[in-house]
C-alpha cells in the first residue's frame, strides 16, 4: 500500500462476499483500522483535497454540520444592528461612580495613613522575610502586610511615598525621606512592588506573585 500522507481515503469492496468498507480521515489512522481488519493486501488508498470547514471534530467530514454555502451550521444568528440599544449623552456626562454603584460595586475609597496605621498595629509581628535578595527582613515583612492591607481591604493599588512613611515609617526601620525612596526603589528593582508614576506624587503598590508568595 503507498505510503500517503494527510487526508485519504480507503475503499475495499467484495462483491462475492458482500463486503464493501469505505474510510475517510487521517493516513496513520486509516492504515491502522486497515491492518486491525486485516485488509492491508487489498483494497486502494487516495489522498484527497478536503475543505477544512467539512471537517468534525472526529476528523471525518459530516454533510449535516455544513451548510450549502459551505459555512458551518453553528455560527448562530445573523447580527440584527436594530436590537442593540443606542444610547447618547454629551462628552464627559457619564457619572462613572453612579454606574458602579448602580452594577453592585463600589468605588474605591483612597486609604489615609491614620487608617492604615491603626490597622497595622493590629496584626501580630510577621515572620521576616526570606530570601537572597532581601535586604532588611523585617521591613519588607512590614511592607507586605502594609500593601496587603490597601488592596485587599481598599481595593486601591498603589499608594504613594508620602501615605507609606506616616502610616509606616518605624515598621520600616525608620526609613523616611531618600531612604525610604531608595528601599522602595531597591524593592521595584527586585521585581516585588510596582511603581505607578502620577501627577506630582509616586505610587507603589504590590506585585501580585510577590504578595500572595510566603515570606
Amino acid at each position: 500500500m503507498q505510503e500517503l500522507r494527510g487526508y485519504v481515503r480507503y475503499r475495499f469492496r467484495s462483491e462475492e462476499e458482500d463486503i464493501d468498507v469505505l474510510l475517510e480521515g487521517d493516513a496513520d489512522w486509516v492504515r491502522g483500522i486497515v491492518a486491525e481488519l486485516g485488509l492491508r493486501k487489498v483494497g486502494w488508498m487516495m489522498p484527497m483535497a478536503v475543505d477544512s470547514t467539512k471537517i468534525s471534530n472526529s476528523g471525518i467530514a459530516s454533510d449535516s454540520d455544513v451548510m450549502p454555502s459551505g459555512k458551518p451550521k453553528d455560527m448562530g444568528p445573523e447580527p440584527d444592528p436594530s436590537r442593540i440599544p443606542i444610547i447618547r449623552r454629551p462628552i464627559g456626562q457619564l457619572d462613572l461612580t453612579a454606574k458602579l454603584i448602580e452594577v453592585g460595586l463600589e468605588n474605591p475609597v483612597r486609604p489615609n495613613s491614620d487608617e492604615l496605621r491603626e490597622q497595622l498595629d493590629e496584626l501580630e509581628e510577621p515572620h521576616p522575610a526570606q530570601g537572597p535578595m532581601v535586604k532588611d527582613p523585617m521591613a519588607e515583612s512590614w511592607l507586605k502586610e502594609l500593601l496587603r492591607i490597601v488592596v485587599r481591604k481598599y481595593g486601591v493599588t498603589a499608594i504613594s511615598t508620602e501615605t507609606i512613611a506616616l502610616a509606616a515609617s518605624d515598621y520600616l526601620g525608620d526609613r523616611e525621606g531618600l531612604e525610604l525612596e531608595l528601599f522602595l526603589e531597591s524593592m521595584f528593582r527586585a521585581g516585588k512592588i510596582v511603581k505607578v508614576h502620577g501627577g506630582d506624587a509616586t505610587g507603589w503598590g504590590p506585585s501580585p506573585a510577590w504578595l500572595s508568595s510566603g515570606l
